[in-house]
């Protein structure tokens, strides 16, 4: 494993951090008094120490840490900085090739899909002990290399990616067919069976996370995984591989690829022996095959009706959009108020805008890191400028912070305008967007008039008008009087252009599923 080298000037901050671990829904935990960004925002941040030494940078085929058929290598890099981390294998195609053979012959003739379920349980549930054991590293390896802030990584993420392993690794025992009913004299059964193969493509904005929603239900069902990840942020999904192998995992089974969407990802894309493709990413960059889960992007409304509790509406839409340095694809990126209440709302939410934290994610208090890379920082102050540009209000933020690193101020706009790029397209990233509405069913009509179609939320104290909401909204998930509620039971997934499939829950292992029918004719139907 991993070996941790804890610096002084940290040391305590995360043991601190550590001492709290808990699984928790992402949006109750952030409400605090802190001080705002202030004169900060003009300086440089000022990184700590990253606290791990990265000992895993090779691809995992066939049980084995290898080395790119290629050899080339390619850099991951700390957003807080700009600074290489570290140098890792550059996959293309003939190590996809490589892994998709290792994952075909495992299923074929490996002891994996053919494995009691009992064991396969064991084996799941071994892992996350392993996991959970060495949380901070874990966390520290992705704030390090995403971006994301320490504590939402140690607190949240990494016990949400043991807690999910843990429920499927509950399901395993529990997946069976039916007998069913049909004329004449025959039984009639199915069989529910590993559809075999899985190529997976996981994101940088929540690596292990996502890397958990899609190779846990597939291992749980009895197939085998390869697993492209993200170029921006590669290195937690390496990591735990090892623990995968020590907890028992035969080889084949799971096998990971780094390298990029052009080559390692297109190869596994196209592949003819993978069974089944899920991907999570950008809509652009989504593609459909025979079998495939897609879970994209988003620009899901947060609807603010008159009746709502302000203080709360503020607070969990700040959530909803500013989590995770705004790089969430199910992020409530247009905040619909009601006219009765909309000045108020939006003087409240520039001012938690303006105390909201930015800094080094390791340290502690700090509630926004820097985003994922140059690409993405630019992308986002060019969309921050557009909202300038068409006329919307900019209320607060809107700057790059310092000069070193990724780091945006939090953005609020407002008298934004359903025709502008900032609520047409998804930014990804701290910008909030705040459009007035006057009724239910206008906001139903500018709220459903998008191709996207992930999430929402909805803040009312009328359930009349929740239960009017959820039923019109056409979207995956509707959260009331919250946001960003997740658990390992509660799927998740989208309409129209924000994917098909879900993800977790039981609605996840049907999609890593075949089902097979056996009829059988009977040769003394006489008791039928």
């Amino acid at each position: 494993m991993t070996s941790i080298r804890q610096c002084e000037s940290d040391e305590s901050s995360l043991k601190s951090a550590f001492e709290e671990v808990s699984t928790f829904s992402l949006c109750s935990h952030w409400h605090r008094s802190i001080s705002g960004i202030g004169a900060s925002a003009a300086a440089d941040v000022e990184p700590s120490i990253a606290p791990v030494q990265i000992d895993h940078s090779q691809l995992l085929i066939d049980g084995q840490f290898v080395d790119a058929a290629s050899g080339k290598t390619f850099p991951t890099f700390d957003p807080r900085t700009g600074d290489v981390i570290a140098n890792v294998a550059e996959g293309d195609t003939e190590d996809v090739n490589r892994a998709v053979r290792a994952a075909r012959k495992a299923f074929d003739e490996g002891p994996w899909p053919k494995m009691t379920a009992y064991e396969r349980s064991r084996i799941i549930l071994r892992f996350a002990d392993l996991l959970e054991k060495h949380n901070d590293e874990v966390a520290a390896i992705e704030t390090w290399d995403s971006g994301k802030t320490y504590e939402q990584a140690a607190k949240v993420e990494i016990p949400m990616v043991v807690r999910l392993f843990r429920y499927y690794a509950g399901w395993v025992d529990k997946i069976h067919g039916l007998t069913v009913p049909a004329d004449g004299p025959y039984h009639v059964q199915t069989l529910h069976e590993p559809i075999g193969v899985a190529g997976q493509i996981v994101p940088w904005n929540f690596p292990l996370l996502i890397f958990s929603w899609m190779a846990a239900p597939a291992l749980a069902c009895g197939n085998t995984v390869v697993i492209k990840t993200s170029e921006q942020a590669p290195l937690s999904a390496l990591y735990v591989s090892k623990p995968f192998l020590e907890a028992g995992l035969p080889p084949g089974v799971l096998n990971v690829i780094t390298g990029f969407g052009a080559t390692a990802g297109a190869s596994l894309c196209s592949h003819m022996d993978v069974d089944k493709l899920a991907f999570t990413g950008s809509t652009s960059t989504g593609k459909r095959q025979s079998e495939v889960t897609l879970e994209l992007g988003g620009k899901s409304p947060f609807i603010v009706c008159e009746d709502a509790d302000v203080d709360a509406a503020v607070e969990a839409a700040h959530f909803a959009l500013f989590f995770n340095q705004g790089q969430c694809c199910c992020a409530g990126s247009r905040t619909f108020v009601h006219e009765s209440i909309y000045d108020e709302f939006v003087e409240k939410a520039k001012a938690r805008a303006l105390k909201r934290v930015v800094g080094d994610p390791f340290k502690n208090g700090v509630e926004q890191g820097p985003q994922i890379d140059s690409a993405q920082f630019e992308k986002i102050m060019k969309y921050i400028r557009s909202g300038v540009e068409n006329g919307a209000t900019l209320e607060s933020g809107g700057q790059r912070i310092g000069s070193k690193g990724y780091y945006i101020q939090p953005t609020v706009f407002s008298n934004v305008q359903d025709n502008m790029l900032i609520a047409k397209d998804e930014i990804f990233g701290p910008v909030q967007s705040i459009l007035k509405f006057k009724d239910l069913e206008e906001v139903i009509r500018r709220a459903n008039a998008t191709s996207y179609g992930l999430a929402s939320g909805v803040f009312t104290q009328n359930m009349d008008t929740a239960n009017t909401l959820m039923r019109a909204l056409r979207v995956g998930t509707v959260w009331i009087n919250c946001y960003d509620v997740f658990d390992a039971a509660i799927p998740f997934g989208g309409y129209k252009m924000s994917g098909q499939g879900r993800v977790r829950g039981i609605y996840s292992l049907r999609s890593y599923l075949q089902v097979k029918a056996v009829v059988t004719a009977l040769k003394n139907p006489a008791w039928l």
